[in-house]
């Protein structure tokens, strides 16, 4: 696996990867849409430390906060495609707010693909803060996947429906 530098994602498919299943099942969407839409796949974990309160960060200093998202980024390959990784994949990892460093990584990209809710989603929600920033924000075309099966998203488009004035027609 080659890594990139810090922040710079190459031209093709950027993947967000947080080791939410959904990023896995990004990594895998990635693989499928790379002969249409061109690569490398870049597969971009995103770290920060966490606000304690009161403008003051918290961080552990036995913490390799760095690592860990390495980590999560690797088991998150492995898992997607075991011994069977697309050609050219490259990983980031990169420090910062994980939309803002999503969005700017995408200025190079053909398609940034990332979950509706990460590990931190609510239940409930379409978009999470970070797929729904990257939905708006982004400087090239979003692929946002739901969970198979998602009620929420199924709510949704029943709603929709149910809202549609009598006597017109869906396009």
């Amino acid at each position: 696996m080659n890594g990139t530098e810090a922040g710079t994602a190459l031209a093709g498919i950027v993947v967000g990867v947080d080791g939410s299943p959904l990023s896995v099942e990004a990594l895998r969407w990635a693989a499928r849409l790379e002969p249409v839409v061109g690569g490398p796949i870049t597969a971009a974990t995103v770290w920060q430390f966490p606000v304690a309160g009161a403008g003051t960060s918290y961080s552990r200093l036995d913490w390799d906060a760095e690592g860990d998202a390495r980590g999560i980024l690797e088991q998150a390959v492995e898992d997607a495609y075991g011994g069977s990784r697309p050609a050219g994949l490259t990983t980031l990892v990169a420090s910062g707010p994980a939309a803002h460093t999503l969005i700017e990584n995408s200025r190079n990209a053909r398609l940034l693909i990332v979950g509706s809710r990460g590990i931190g989603g609510f239940m409930g929600l379409l978009l999470g803060s970070v797929s729904g920033a990257c939905a708006e924000h982004a400087h090239c075309p979003v692929l946002v996947l739901h969970p198979s099966g998602d009620s929420g998203a199924a709510s949704a488009a029943d709603a929709g429906k149910a809202t549609t004035p009598a006597g017109s027609t869906d396009a």
